[in-house]
């Protein structure tokens, strides 16, 4: 149907998200899909039960806004427990329809028109167009092409009176580095004596490798003060697809995204949460995700070893870079299209991980993937 209206796009540059994209294509040429962070293997069965056992229940209508009790106590006693900081259950964790739902509802709460955002680039997609829904200005720094580290300098020179928040992502995605204690000391250093909000996208904080400590916002109380925390059920515990999170925030902060999220989505899946509740009695459900996927992630290395791709370190999260300049002078994206065409294995080019499509000869191999996935497509990538 053609419509008689106009449509005055808010973003007029964006169009299908390129996961959307990929994912197509990789189904129309029936390619093993290694670029999505999305598993293909099935959560805990105790963990469906108990979305099955809370809807016999009678737990299938609206939770409450800020989400059931009993899980806001877990994660508050969760948090304490791994990072040494007590939020109120009551008014500073707040259980959110997803991640992205809480990165929108933080960000829309917080950020005014005329404000400026800093984050980093390569990203995950939905930062910027969020800020500038805002009508904010984001402003984006560029992690270093060669470790994909933050230029701590430039983070300071852009500064103005006019910055309020500074988004970050750690474990990284797409780069999977972490930050350490010299970027938690710089971090310091920049936001205080100032009115910065720190947006810290925490939803890989247990897939964390070779022994490193997960460097959480609540871990540093001058940070966790101006901080807003976003995690994710789903990448914890498998179940992507199932659209629960939480936040975390200083009461003062998490009053003004409440009243955003209230009129979002009002409350995240009632069931859900409840088995979330029992799942989080069991630390070892999601205590093990770090080893559990360091496995996966040097299977693949191993996998890989013979082929042309130079891999990059994966520090943490479900991902790892992988350049192929030395062998080809295509475009990330001709690349990718190639790959999915003649081999069959789906990818994700970085460019598009950019505002400006920087093109640095590099691709994002996903190895959330059951161990035959991931063999099968090491071995097509081999024949590149």
């Amino acid at each position: 149907m053609q419509s008689a209206l106009h449509a005055r796009s808010k973003l007029p540059d964006v169009g299908t998200t390129i996961f959307t994209v990929i994912g197509q294509l990789a189904a129309q040429h029936e390619a093993l899909n290694l670029s999505q962070g999305a598993p293909n293997f099935a959560p805990d069965p105790k963990l469906v039960d108990g979305v099955a056992q809370a809807m016999r229940a009678g737990h299938n209508q609206y939770a409450p806004m800020a989400g059931i009790g009993a899980l806001r106590d877990a994660l508050a006693s969760k948090v304490e427990t791994l990072y040494g900081a007590r939020y109120d259950p009551a008014t500073e964790v707040t259980v959110i329809a997803s991640a992205s739902e809480g990165l929108y509802s933080t960000i829309s709460a917080l950020v005014h028109p005329g404000d400026e955002v800093i984050y980093f680039e390569p990203s995950f997609d939905s930062y910027a167009p969020i800020v500038r829904l805002q009508g904010a200005t984001p402003v984006p720094i560029k992690l270093s092409l060669q470790d994909f580290r933050v230029n701590w300098d430039e983070v300071s020179a852009a500064i103005t009176p006019k910055t309020r928040m500074i988004i970050i992502n750690t474990p990284h995605n797409p780069t999977a580095t972490v930050f350490d204690d010299a970027d938690i000391a710089r971090l310091k250093a920049i936001t205080q004596n100032t009115d910065i909000v720190i947006l810290s996208d925490e939803v890989y904080e247990h897939v964390i490798f070779d022994g490193a400590e997960h460097q959480s916002m609540a871990r540093h109380t001058e940070l966790a003060q101006r901080s807003v925390i976003v995690s994710s059920f789903g990448k914890s515990f498998h179940v992507t697809g199932w659209r629960v999170g939480y936040c975390l925030a200083p009461a003062e902060l998490m009053d003004e995204i409440r009243k955003v999220h209230q009129f979002m989505v009002f409350s995240a899946d009632t069931p859900m949460q409840y088995a979330f509740v029992e799942a989080l009695a069991k630390p070892e459900s999601y205590l093990g995700l770090s080893a559990f996927y360091q496995q996966k992630r040097d299977l693949l290395v191993h996998a890989l070893r013979e082929s042309r791709f130079e891999l990059l370190p994966s520090q943490g999260s479900f991902f790892m870079l992988a350049r192929f300049r030395g062998f080809s002078d295509e475009s990330d994206s001709d690349f990718v299209l190639r790959l999915i065409r003649d081999v069959r294995v789906a990818t994700i080019p970085l460019s598009a991980f950019y505002t400006d499509g920087t093109d640095g000869g590099v691709v994002r191999l996903s190895f959330s993937k059951d161990d035959a996935t991931l063999m099968e497509g090491a071995r097509r990538l081999c024949s590149v």
